[in-house]
């Protein structure tokens, strides 16, 4: 060993591992060499892990394994040691019971291996909706200088020459079949015309969003949400952050340094602009609640009801992603939110948030209106409190009927999925236009995982007669690509002890989103005597990782984080066990 070698710089991190001259340094260094390093990178150079969510299995993030080669040479050009590792990815389209039950058990995966290796920061390959809130969490428990680089959107879906989109086009297909409008062939046919090439839905669905959201929070570099991801730039912006995570390493230039409540703050509003996916909600809490940021629900409510609705885009709108590039992307909505938005709030490219979109251009006024010419007016989550949410539920207004909004109806209630599914095309159902679709049962313990079956279809019968929108109510979630009025995250959940568990069907439900009230027209005696009599659910024995899921699962109003994750950890480790 050279007299260099006996001197190894053990400035970052990695060092405890790579730097000894003893046994274990030994050990540490000898085993990564049988991969072909050398051993000029162990002289205390930066060591970058790229947590990478690629699987098969996961279609939206298939094609990450070529963006990490190119994260790979952004860190090798800056003079980092890059080192990439798998974690549990989180598919949205294959994975039942649904991801969403797997969020937090991701999240608790990235943040043990980060803090167990030789690890100075972090770049957070993500891409499918539960992917990119899984990982910032656990890496903000960790609280590492760390970057993400999303996957990109599909192209735009082309159908007998108009444009489609994943989710969106899908639920209005669906339903034109089950009205009779469309046959299953040319259903069929739209099927391969939608999704045509690498990555996520390319509406304004929960992966856009939450790539929307991680550009707002000041965690990507300019333009990282909306560049398709079989665009070029998409790989140079992969290659720009490679290069970048070595400098934050250097400066030392920490997630706590970067997210405060500021960002936060940005990111509601930004939400309300870009018309986001109610999921933003959920994951928003519980990334705020890893970083020890106070925010709840309330604040979306008053702080982003007010904002209009900028961006023309499918659920809310007409455009997708592709458009929504080429139109300027996100910078450009940051730069006409202007004033509404901390501009002094921090990012990981060295700048604060005004100076990445100072310069940003739109290049299509229809895509992203101008605040003066919005696509609607106060186009925020809206959040609903009353006697049956006390804890609150949450709405989409941009998505949703105007003429709903206010809306007296009798419910029909349904006891979770297999009901609904059993008895919503009975034509003998006894159900208008008017009344009140509600389903229990299918919130984060009833179901288990609060899947997104929030937006039911609606009856046959009804398609049929030409009614396109009904008041739907549940304590489940939504896909960010559906529309129409549908209340969610009803807190607390039925399954929880909520007052969703004491609705029958023919009770009135009062519905008023201007005022955020949420009635069930019964009293308080009437509830009361129903409590008594109601049974409890009864449910099989949970086990392995279900087990942990419903003895410490919080409910939505608050992230639905596990309640022993909440909060920052380090990335301190114990000793060596060798």
């Amino acid at each position: 060993m050279s007299e260099q070698d006996d001197h190894r710089p053990r400035g970052f991190r990695s060092a405890a591992w790579f730097g000894p001259d003893d046994r274990n340094g030994f050990m540490h260094r000898s085993w990564m060499k049988n991969q072909g390093t050398p051993d000029h990178m162990f002289d205390g150079r930066p060591v970058i892990g790229i947590c990478n969510t690629w699987s098969e299995l996961t279609p939206c993030n298939g094609h990450f394994r070529h963006i990490a080669v190119h994260v790979k040479r952004g860190v090798l050009e800056a003079g980092g040691f890059p080192v990439e590792f798998p974690v549990m990815s989180l598919g949205e389209t294959l994975l039942r019971p649904t991801a969403m039950l797997f969020r937090n058990l991701a999240s608790m995966e990235v943040e043990e291996t980060i803090r167990a290796n030789p690890i100075d920061g972090v770049v957070l390959l993500c891409g499918c909706d539960k992917t990119t809130p899984a990982l910032v969490m656990g890496a903000a428990s960790c609280d590492l200088p760390t970057i993400v680089v999303s996957g990109g959107p599909m192209l735009n879906g082309k159908y007998r020459g108009s444009d489609i989109g994943s989710g969106t086009n899908l639920f209005s297909m669906s339903e034109d079949v089950r009205a009779g409008r469309m046959t299953r062939r040319e259903f069929m046919e739209a099927e391969s015309c939608m999704s045509r090439s690498p990555g996520h839905c390319m509406t304004m669905g929960t992966a856009s969003t939450m790539a929307s959201m991680v550009e707002a929070l000041g965690l990507t570099l300019p333009q990282n949400a909306a560049i398709p991801a079989v665009d070029s730039r998409r790989l140079v912006l992969a290659q720009d952050s490679g290069r970048r995570i070595v400098e934050m390493v250097r400066e030392d230039l920490r997630l706590s340094k970067i997210l405060d409540r500021r960002s936060f703050e940005n990111a509601i509003r930004v939400n309300a602009a870009i018309g986001g996916s109610t999921n933003a909600v959920i994951h928003l809490l519980a990334m705020a609640g890893r970083c020890e940021i106070a925010l709840t629900l309330d604040d979306f409510d008053r702080i982003g009801r007010e904002v209009p609705l900028l961006v023309d885009l499918m659920p809310s709108g007409r455009f997708l992603m592709e458009d929504f590039y080429y139109a300027g992307g996100l910078p450009v909505v940051l730069r006409r939110l202007g004033g509404l938005l901390h501009g002094d709030a921090r990012t990981v490219s060295g700048k604060a948030l005004a100076e990445t979109f100072a310069e940003a251009p739109c290049w299509n006024d229809e895509v992203i209106r101008p605040l003066e010419r919005p696509v609607r007016e106060k186009a925020g989550i809206a959040v609903l409190r009353g006697n049956l949410a006390p804890n609150g539920a949450i709405i989409k207004p941009s998505a949703a009927s105007p003429a709903l909004l206010v809306h007296r109806g009798r419910a029909i209630v349904f006891e979770g999925l297999s009901d609904f599914r059993a008895r919503i095309d009975d034509p003998a159902l006894d159900v208008d236009e008017s009344s009140v679709l509600v389903m229990r049962g299918v919130g984060l313990k009833g179901h288990p995982g609060m899947p997104e079956v929030g937006n039911m279809p609606l009856p046959r019968k009804l398609l049929e007669r030409g009614v396109r929108d009904m008041v739907r109510l549940s304590d489940a979630r939504m896909s960010g690509t559906a529309y129409g009025t549908v209340i969610l995250h009803v807190a607390p959940e039925a399954a929880a002890g909520g007052p969703l568990a004491l609705v029958e069907t023919g009770d009135m439900i009062e519905i008023d989103v201007p005022n955020g009230r949420l009635h069930l027209d019964v009293s308080d005696a009437t509830l009361a005597a129903r409590r008594q009599r109601r049974d409890a659910p009864s449910a099989a024995p949970a086990t392995g990782y279900e087990r942990l899921y419903l003895q410490h699962i919080m409910q939505p109003d608050t992230g639905a984080d596990f309640d022993f994750l909440v909060g920052r950890r380090g990335a301190a480790v114990a000793d060596n066990a060798h």
